[in-house]
């Protein structure tokens, strides 16, 4: 699953032989990645180290292609501005990596880090795609795009994605965005064409981009390079009041104005998927270091890739996710994200498979076990031989500086999520059941390693004990098998009574006294065993020990691996 970071960061995918294709289909602009020989990017510049708090994090930064210290403008701030949805359609099972693999990043730098992150997110609810589908299904672009926005709000909540400090609507900032064009004109790179429309003047800022071939030209542009800043009115489109005729805001303007009226002319951390890359997250640099006249706007861009779907090496299609929502779905794709994270560029694709599926799932079953023999084991209900408490203990403490220290190295997450399944090997490891205990029980080492072991999970956005598909939230399913298992648990201990029966060694002649249950007792076992049995496909899952029993709920249908 390894993939060199060198083969892989946008930049150096530019400048090995691929290029950005535009091309009109139905009237709306789309870009694909294309093979050619070709190449469409900037020159490349050198980048500034930011001068600030070191947060002794070091992330891969997509604009030197190499991992790069973070250092914040401000101590444990970080300001940190990321592309939402263009809203109109239903949110696929890309936008869900996406936005999870961010997420995660985020929980880890407060969580772990202790940084204030600080994060703002433009919803785009207006432009060539959402015209064109509004007319498809004649509806106002206005009513789809609160439809999607809505539904993809809900979508992130039920995967855990914690929301942005404020997103922030397009159509809600056009007095700002006019006035940023403004000030691009202003500043002598920007112009207006006769028809209407604004173009950033790429010539303006030197040789930042080279080679036309693959840009989209147009009848009215200086340089095939320029690009929209503001796109005059066509019939029956919306649009809005400026100073150069009707019209709407181009692509990229958006992003600049919004993260500009935030945080202003610094960024510490920009991020959206690698499509993104070139040419929009190029074009914002350009036209916000025109607009504030500065050397370098953002200081850190990070990029996540695409998800492939059974090793498709296709964009996933438009799946609703709310139909696709369970905690099994949300686990797996945080548990492929987790061993696919390292480095975001050098993992930019996750292939999301049965066998990914699985693998994720048999984590969760190992985890979730630890969880409930340990808890078992510290209620009483689960006796084991004598604990090498020491052990233990400095397996917590080697794990603990372990994944600080992963974390720390690009949010290494696979090495961290290692080092935790390591520590719960050498729990299980201990947890042996046995009939007889001899020495002192050593509950406190248990309980120190589950609540580290939440605590890690909870910084991955991972809540073992959210599960709201078995609706046993309300705490009424518990008590009833709570109820039964104890009243089983009586009948067994009552059925495995034994009595005392003689037989004869056949070579000494002599009678050997052994111990079996009684007789009419017999079926009493086998209905308890019928009733664990019939019970684990729905879900609840008995373990006998000894004469003592301890019970789980899982997924129904699921089968747990001890």
């Amino acid at each position: 699953n390894h993939i060199s970071s060198k083969d892989l960061d946008c930049g150096r995918l530019l400048n090995s032989g691929f290029r950005i294709g535009h091309w009109i289909h139905n009237g709306v602009t789309k870009t694909s990645l294309l093979s050619s020989c070709n190449i469409c990017s900037r020159a490349e510049r050198k980048w500034i180290k930011p001068v600030g708090f070191d947060t002794g994090v070091k992330t891969y930064n997509s604009l030197t292609k190499q991992k790069e210290p973070l250092v914040l403008a401000q101590e444990r701030i970080a300001t940190w501005y990321s592309c939402g949805p263009t809203v109109y359609d239903h949110a696929h099972l890309g936008h869900a990596c996406s936005y999870v693999r961010f997420d995660i990043l985020q929980r880890i730098l407060s969580r772990l880090f202790e940084i204030n992150v600080i994060h703002v997110m433009v919803i785009t609810d207006i432009d060539d795609k959402i015209i064109q589908r509004s007319l498809e299904q004649n509806i106002s672009p206005t009513v789809l795009a609160r439809m999607h926005e809505e539904e993809f709000k809900r979508d992130m909540q039920a995967l855990r994605v914690l929301p942005p400090a404020v997103y922030m609507r397009v159509t809600d900032n056009i007095p700002q965005i006019v006035a940023f064009i403004e000030r691009i004109i202003g500043n002598g790179h920007g112009y207006v064409t006769s028809q209407g429309n604004v173009y950033f003047d790429t010539q303006s800022i030197g040789n930042r981009y080279v080679n036309v071939d693959s840009f989209l030209r147009a009848q009215d542009k200086r340089d095939p390079r320029d690009f929209a800043l503001w796109k005059a009115s066509k019939p029956h489109e919306p649009h809005w009041e400026s100073p150069w005729g009707q019209g709407r805001p181009g692509w990229h303007i958006e992003c600049s104005t919004i993260a500009s009226s935030v945080f202003g002319s610094q960024l510490d951390i920009h991020s959206g998927g690698i499509d993104l890359a070139f040419p929009h997250h190029e074009n914002e640099i350009a036209q916000s270091e025109a607009y504030h006249q500065c050397e370098q706007w953002g200081n850190y861009f990070l990029h996540s890739g695409h998800l492939h779907l059974k090793g498709s090496v296709e964009k996933m299609i438009f799946w609703n996710l709310t139909l696709l929502m369970s905690f099994d779905f949300f686990f797996c794709i945080r548990a492929d994200i987790l061993h696919s994270l390292w480095g975001l560029l050098n993992f930019p694709a996750i292939d999301y498979s049965d066998a990914s599926t699985n693998e994720a799932r048999s984590t969760l079953s190992t985890i979730s076990a630890f969880c409930h023999n340990a808890q078992a084991y510290m209620q009483g209900h689960l006796l084991c031989q004598p604990i090498e408490e020491g052990i233990l203990w400095e397996r917590l403490s080697a794990t603990q500086s372990s994944v600080r220290k992963a974390l720390a190295d690009d949010f290494d997450t696979p090495k961290a999520v290692g080092a935790i399944m390591s520590l719960i090997h050498h729990g299980n490891c201990q947890l042996q059941p046995a009939t007889k205990v001899d020495g002192p029980r050593c509950p406190a080492v248990f309980g120190a390693m589950l609540s580290y072991v939440r605590e890690i999970l909870g910084v991955f956005g991972v809540d073992l004990l959210d599960r709201k598909e078995v609706h046993d939230s309300s705490g009424v399913l518990n008590n009833v098998v709570e109820e039964l298992v104890h009243f089983r648990s009586k009948v067994r201990k009552f059925a495995l009574s034994v009595g005392d029966q003689a037989s004869q060694n056949p070579q000494t002649g002599s009678e050997i006294q052994k111990r079996h249950p009684q007789p009419d007792r017999v079926p009493l076992l086998k209905a308890c065993d019928a009733l664990r049995n019939n019970l684990a496909p729905l879900g609840v899952h008995i373990k006998d020990r000894g004469t003592n029993s301890t019970w789980e709920i899982t997924r129904g249908g699921e089968t747990r691996k001890n």
